[in-house]
C-alpha cells in the first residue's frame, strides 16, 4: 500500500481484490488458465524484508497464526535494496521466505516501490522502470530457487504509471522472470492505483500462469478515516460507521459538525462518498463485476489488499466492513490477503507477541 492520492469520486468508489495460498474455488474457466493454486487466507506483512532494519516476526507468533488458520503472506520487498545484486540482501529475502514456507505458508512476493521510487515514476518513468526490471533481473535468481507451488512472484504494488506504459513494463518484467522461472505463478495488477475499477480496461498477460490482483479500501472515508500521513481531507474525517447512508444519524451528525468548524472539503467527502449507501450489498457487486472480467478472460483473480485503519473507528463497523468484504470475495471466487498485520491496520499488537491477537478481527477474516 502507498499513501492516497487526493480523493477523487472513482478513486473512492474502488480499491479492489488480491491473495494468494489454499485453493479457493475459481470459475471453471479462470482454474484452466492457470497452472497452480491461487493462495487465500492471508495477510500482509510490511516492515520487515522492504526496510535494512525491518523487523522479523517471532516464529511463535507466524505459528500461532498459521493454527488459527491464515495460509498466505503477502511479502513486500524494496527493490532498490537488492537491485545492485547484494548477495547478503538476497540471501535475507530467501532465507526469509523459506522460513515462511517451512511454516507452511504460500509468499507472495510483492515489489513493493519505496515512495523516493513512486517519486521517479513521476520525474523520468523510463530510468524508474529500469530500476524496477533491474531489481527483477536479481531478485528472480532467488525466486528460481524456490518451489513454484509455494511462491508467487508479484511483479509491482500499484503500478505507479499510466496503463500503456504500465502494459509495456508488465511483459519486459514477465519476460526477465520467465527466462529463469518457467513454473512460478506471476501476479500483477492494474495501473495505477490496483483498483477494483481499473481492471475493467486491463488485458492478463499473454501467459497461462498468472493471477490478476487488485486493492479494496472503499469508501475511503471510512476505511482511511483519521489517517495522519498527508493533508488529505481523510485526516479530519472520525466516526464514521459501516454500513452507512448519508440520512443516518450518526453521519448527519458528522458532517454537521465539520461544516461546523469550516470544514467543506472534508464534509463534501463524507456526502460525495455516501451518494449512495455503503452496504455489503454494494460491496458485494464490485466483487460480481470483479468475477465477469476474471471469467470473460480466463485468468484468476485475488484481492491481494483491503483493510481498514484503526485509529478511529469503533470496533465494530471496522469487524462488519472487513467480513463484507472477505464474504464478498469469496462469494465471488476471489482470494484474498488481508492489509496488513501489526500497523495502523493490523489485526495483532505486535509480530514478536503471541498476546494481542484481534478476536472479533481474526473472527470476520477467518469465521463464518
Amino acid at each position: 500500500m502507498t499513501s492516497p492520492p487526493k480523493v477523487s469520486r472513482r478513486q473512492a468508489l474502488a480499491f479492489a481484490a488480491g491473495a494468494v495460498f489454499a485453493a479457493s474455488p475459481l470459475p471453471q474457466s479462470a482454474a484452466l488458465a492457470t497452472a497452480g493454486h491461487v493462495p487465500s487466507h492471508g495477510f500482509n506483512l510490511p516492515g520487515w524484508l522492504d526496510r535494512n532494519d525491518g523487523l522479523a516476526p517471532a516464529t511463535a507468533t507466524l505459528e500461532k497464526l498459521r493454527q488459527s488458520g491464515f495460509e498466505t503472506i503477502r511479502l513486500p520487498v524494496n527493490g532498490d535494496l537488492v537491485s545492485n545484486g547484494d548477495p547478503a540482501a538476497l540471501r535475507r529475502i530467501q532465507n526469509g521466505i523459506r522460513d515462511l514456507v517451512g511454516l507452511g505458508f504460500s509468499v507472495l512476493l510483492d515489489m513493493h516501490p519505496s515512495g523516493e521510487l513512486v517519486a521517479a515514476f513521476r520525474n523520468d518513468a523510463e530510468a524508474a522502470a529500469g530500476r524496477v526490471l533491474q531489481a527483477w533481473m536479481a531478485l528472480r535468481a532467488v525466486v528460481a530457487d524456490l518451489p513454484a507451488e509455494w511462491v508467487y512472484p508479484e511483479l509491482l504494488n500499484e503500478p505507479p504509471m499510466e496503463r500503456s506504459a504500465w502494459l509495456a513494463l508488465r511483459e519486459r518484467i514477465a519476460a526477465a522472470l520467465r527466462a529463469k522461472c518457467p513454473r512460478h505463478t506471476l501476479v500483477w495488477g492494474p495501473a495505477r492505483f490496483q483498483g477494483i475499477w481499473e481492471i475493467a480496461d486491463t488485458p492478463p498477460l499473454a501467459d497461462d500462469n498468472q493471477i490478476a490482483a487488485v486493492h479494496y479500501y472503499a469508501p475511503l472515508a471510512f476505511t482511511h478515516q483519521c489517517e495522519t500521513w498527508d493533508a488529505s481531507p481523510l485526516a479530519r474525517i472520525a466516526d464514521l460507521p459501516f454500513p452507512a447512508s448519508k440520512g443516518m444519524a450518526q453521519v448527519s451528525r458528522l458532517i454537521s459538525k465539520l461544516r461546523s468548524a469550516g470544514d467543506e472539503e472534508a464534509a463534501n467527502l463524507v456526502e460525495e462518498e455516501l451518494s449512495a449507501p455503503w452496504t455489503g450489498a454494494r460491496i458485494g457487486s464490485d466483487f460480481a463485476d470483479l468475477a465477469r472480467w476474471s471469467t470473460t478472460n480466463g485468468c484468476p483473480v485475488m484481492l491481494n489488499e483491503f483493510g481498514v485503519l484503526n485509529f478511529c473507528v469503533d470496533a465494530e463497523s471496522r469487524a462488519s466492513w472487513v467480513r463484507a468484504v472477505r464474504k464478498a470475495a469469496e462469494a465471488n471466487h476471489v482470494a484474498w490477503t488481508y492489509w496488513e498485520l501489526d500497523q495502523g491496520f493490523g489485526f495483532i499488537r505486535s509480530r514478536q507477541s503471541v498476546e494481542g491477537f484481534d478476536g472479533s478481527m481474526i473472527a470476520a477474516l477467518l469465521g463464518g
